[in-house]
């Protein structure tokens, strides 16, 4: 564990593990990276990985206010800086960060899982939010997740219930210690959410990014993320989607040999030549 300053002078607290060439991991919305230690140690044995908390939860600084992905930029160049590392994963929110990382650092490789964008009335759906950010203010966590969690797995069986019966789930999974990091992070990922909305534009947007794209999502995650995936490989210049079977939106922190595989091999290969602009 080392610390390193953000450009703001803030203090970021890097973890790293593994030996080889380095991996930067961009956690999710409503998490640490203590979800994607099991993932890092099965790509330790060729990669060195490294891991570092986003603002405002665990050994992370404060945000800064008000708000917006270029904070989470910046701190990302300046892991990107201090290790020397070209290659970055990105999952959920973390995923859409490195995306728009990508238009602005030096990046070789990047991976994405389950990447919420919004492409022009394409990919996450975002009518959630509102009602949401009701309940927050209202003090009534249990029912924010539940209208959360309906919004974005609509596949999901749960989300078929009445939403009495979905906040009485939330209310006992807010009880465990994953629900209760969830909970007490929920407004967060709720502004982190306004903030792909507030990108939501063309996909050609993103053809700028000239790093080689590994775009993962789960077979059983929600549709749009496969929907992002296939309308940003037809416009990123070195790209491709891979829907891996099997696998729902947490498979990223199970980390089971069908999705890390692919990941460790993307990122053994030589990246293709760029093309000339």
């Amino acid at each position: 564990m080392e610390r390193i300053t953000a450009p703001d002078g803030a203090g970021i607290v890097l973890h790293s593990t593994g030996d080889g060439p380095g991996i930067v991991l961009v956690h999710g919305g409503g998490v640490t990276i203590n979800e994607y230690r099991r993932l890092a140690m099965r790509l330790a044995d060729r990669f060195t990985v490294h891991l570092y908390n986003r603002r405002g939860r665990a050994d992370a600084a404060p945000r800064r206010e008000p708000y917006t992905v270029e904070q989470e930029i910046e701190d990302l160049g300046a892991v990107l800086s201090h290790t020397g590392a070209r290659r970055v994963i990105g999952h959920s929110y973390g995923a859409f960060v490195v995306l728009r990382a990508a238009l602005q650092l030096p990046l070789d490789q990047v991976v994405t899982y389950d990447a919420p964008i919004c492409l022009a009335g394409h990919g996450l759906p975002t009518a959630f939010l509102d009602p949401a950010e009701e309940a927050i203010r209202a003090g009534d966590i249990p029912r924010a997740m539940a209208i959360v969690g309906a919004g974005v797995n609509p596949q999901s069986g749960a989300s078929k219930l009445p939403i009495g019966v979905q906040t009485a789930v939330c209310r006992v999974f807010l009880r465990t210690p994953i629900g209760r990091t969830m909970g007490d992070l929920l407004s967060m990922t709720l502004r982190e959410t306004r903030q792909i909305q507030e990108h939501d534009g063309p996909a050609e947007e993103y053809a700028g990014i000239t790093a080689e794209v590994l775009l993962a999502c789960g077979a059983k995650a929600a549709a749009y993320y496969a929907e992002v995936d296939e309308i940003l490989a037809g416009v990123l210049p070195r790209a491709r989607a891979l829907r891996v079977p099997r696998c729902a939106h947490n498979a990223i922190a199970i980390a089971p040999p069908r999705l890390v595989d692919p990941i460790a091999t993307f990122f053994a290969a030589t990246p293709a030549p760029r093309a000339p602009r």
